[in-house]
């Protein structure tokens, strides 16, 4: 009888070891390392996931970056990896408004993009930085308006000039102050720019309410209403003291400052689901310089657990 219950014990521990060898088997072969392929576009750099992937995050470069630029200065690429997200990067920039038929074009384009490789579009984020928040903005809500297209699930800016009235105020500010010259170089041709295209907003503020994202002065949002039920993130900085001590700009000045009055604007307007994030000391450049308009103000982790949410 002893016998028996040892051998009957030796083939329960071999059963049980063949069932765990089986097990640790079955797992490590379904277990499939994510890997990403490169694709190099003239127009766009697509890192796009092995496996079908759980979302796909467009971005838009500021004036005037290029996909290597955001690359470079929005380091979400290994993240977006580990949790299988595909990211396209365009080569679209210095733009602060959109025409009807940039708009058409830029649609057919992403379309296309998506198409040919052949990216999901169930679950579609766009972001941008600075100049390319207004665009991810203007883009993503003539898109949401089209029939069979993409319709972005959310879309995010960070510290972008919604209000084209307000930047020409400040440009000319700028001018007054003569801060420094690359300051009034850049105030100069905003000023040359957008009054050539809109003239003065004193004398014809709709002209610029039918191309800006926001129009505080009137608190005009006709550009982007279809957002309505889209979810939006609206990232800045507001370091003032930072603001003040390199270029004397005041609160009323900065592009965060209007960025949270398009924010009470859409709660106003009870636009489904809208985020004011104001960051503190997290704007840096690449090279190390302290700045808030930077990418880097943008909390990688939370941002992709927002898009996978």
């Amino acid at each position: 009888m002893l016998y028996i219950k040892q051998f009957l014990a030796l083939l329960v521990i071999a059963s049980i070891t063949m069932t765990c060898k089986n097990k640790e088997r079955k797992k490590q072969e379904c277990v499939t390392e994510t890997t990403v392929k490169d694709i190099i576009d003239e127009d766009y750099e697509l890192h796009k996931s092995s496996q079908n992937a759980n979302a796909v995050l467009v971005l838009f470069g500021g004036f005037p970056e290029t996909a290597k630029d955001i690359k470079r200065e929005f380091k979400i690429l290994e993240s977006a990896k580990d949790h299988n997200i595909s990211v396209l990067y365009m080569n679209y920039s210095r733009k602060i408004w959109l025409e009807q038929n940039e708009l058409s074009q830029l649609s057919e384009q992403l379309q296309h993009i998506f198409k040919a490789n052949t990216l999901p579009s169930d679950n579609v984020y766009i972001g941008g930085f600075s100049s390319g928040g207004n665009v991810t903005l203007l883009l993503s809500d003539f898109m949401t308006n089209l029939p069979s297209t993409i319709i972005p699930k959310g879309v995010f800016i960070v510290d972008s000039p919604v209000d084209l009235v307000a930047l020409y105020n400040t440009a000319q500010k700028n001018v007054e102050r003569h801060f420094s010259d690359s300051a009034v170089e850049e105030s100069t041709w905003l000023l040359e720019t957008l009054g050539t295209k809109f003239g003065n907003p004193n004398d014809s503020i709709s002209s610029y309410e039918k191309y800006a994202v926001f129009t505080s002065k009137t608190n005009n949002i006709n550009t982007i209403k279809n957002l309505k039920h889209t979810k939006v993130r609206l990232y800045t900085e507001p370091d003032t003291l930072w603001w003040n001590e390199n270029t004397m700009a005041k609160y009323e000045d900065l592009n965060a400052f209007y960025i949270k009055k398009l924010s009470e604007t859409l709660q106003t307007l009870q636009f489904k689901d809208v985020a004011y994030i104001a960051t503190k000391d997290k704007g840096y450049r690449s090279n190390g310089d302290r700045h808030p308009h930077s990418w880097a103000i943008v909390d990688i982790q939370d941002l992709i657990d927002w898009m996978l949410k």
